[in-house]
């Protein structure tokens, strides 16, 4: 069994950062890096690449809304072209960094508030599915499964990885619980490799009312924002391997 593990990295801006980056890039297989507008600014996304370059780690934009006060969850209300526009400008944004580093950017992964806009709006799914594919057809899109970007995205001939979010709690409909509930967030490691070994075993998740749901995905997140992330990647992989898995880039997973 091959299964990649993911984060989105690079969160900080300027002075700041949100984890140990080299040490979560160590863990993981594929790296989303935030391209400027939630978070991350030239010399960070740079760091990142290279750092991801050095590790073997495949590379891919996390272009959210412009909003670094509120990290790119709050809302902000824009037409579908206006999304596209934001989007494209920080993957070539990335690609240019990518490519100055010798790297290059595989695949895009939605931040937050941009996420649930692209996962929920069929027309702005058609939009940017779209200008990804105008941008480059072998681009791999990450998401959830059953969201309007898969649909949109399959439409337009790109590939698609979903994800499992191993440190967020999902509700009985399979939609990940409000970030203002409680127990929303999963920080607890003996928690994450419970509901990772679950996973692995049989593809499904507990849901936060304690009901037992199927998630299809070929790809385990941990965000590098959710307290002790370099542990909670750490604990991911090691129930992998201690089960006979494989961690595998998203290129390798979907050949």
């Amino acid at each position: 069994m091959k299964i990649g593990i993911n984060s989105d990295m690079g969160e900080g801006f300027g002075n700041y950062r949100i984890c140990d980056d080299e040490a979560l890039m160590s863990i993981i297989s594929s790296a989303n890096v935030a391209c400027g507008f939630h978070a991350g600014d030239p010399i960070i996304m740079d760091r990142m690449v290279r750092l991801a370059k050095q590790k073997g780690v495949e590379v891919g934009a996390h272009p959210g809304l412009p909003d670094l006060l509120g990290f790119g969850r709050r809302v902000i209300q824009m037409d579908a072209a206006e999304l596209e526009k934001h989007m494209v400008y920080q993957i070539g944004a990335l690609q240019a960094i990518a490519a100055n580093a010798g790297h290059r950017v595989t695949h895009v992964s939605f931040h937050a508030a941009m996420g649930n806009m692209v996962n929920a709006d069929p027309d702005m799914a058609d939009v940017v599915a779209r200008a990804i594919a105008t941008i480059n057809r072998d681009f791999i899109v990450f998401s959830q499964p059953d969201a309007e970007i898969v649909r949109a995205a399959r439409k337009v001939g790109l590939r698609i990885l979903t994800l499992f979010l191993a440190d967020r709690a999902y509700d009985e409909n399979g939609h990940l619980v409000s970030r203002k509930l409680p127990n929303s967030v999963i920080t607890s490691t003996e928690a994450v490799a419970e509901r990772v070994k679950r996973f692995l075993d049989s593809g499904t998740v507990k849901t936060i009312e304690g009901k037992s749901i199927k998630v299809e995905a070929r790809s385990i997140l941990i965000h590098s924002d959710t307290p002790g992330s370099v542990e909670l990647a750490g604990t991911v992989r090691r129930v992998i391997e201690q089960g006979g898995g494989e961690v595998a880039p998203a290129t390798v997973l979907l050949n």
